[in-house]
């Protein structure tokens, strides 16, 4: 089980990384058999299908900055809270409440839930 501060230090390296759109990151952090959902897209299973997915959405996108307001760890799930400020590819702008789950697995994320209207993206 991870411990609060640890939870909350990997939360804020993950964001960090998904801010730089940085998927050879993401491939350091995610296990093998991970399961990736983001707002009402279907789910994906798989370390390469959820990389495959995480960098077509970076491409959608001109960037992305995401605030994180509050973490917390339950058993081997660690849930954060915050807002993400999108720049489209028109260099628009679109901002967001999002809640993300993790649930760990020996260091590695297993399972990856965002909860976020992007509908708008």
């Amino acid at each position: 089980m991870m411990n609060t501060e640890k939870a909350d230090a990997a939360v804020q390296a993950l964001y960090k990384a998904v801010d730089r759109k940085d998927a050879n990151y993401l491939a350091e952090v995610l296990g093998d058999e991970v399961r990736f959902q983001l707002g009402n897209f279907p789910t994906v299973a798989g370390k390469a299908e959820v990389l495959d997915a995480n960098r077509g959405f970076f491409n959608s996108i001109e960037s992305m900055r995401h605030r994180l307001d509050k973490t917390w760890q339950v058993g081997e799930e660690t849930i954060c809270c915050g807002e993400v400020n999108y720049v489209r590819l028109d260099k628009t702008t679109y901002q967001a409440r999002f809640a993300t789950v993790l649930r760990w697995h020996e260091g590695l994320i297993e399972d990856y839930q965002v909860y976020a209207d992007i509908s708008e993206l």
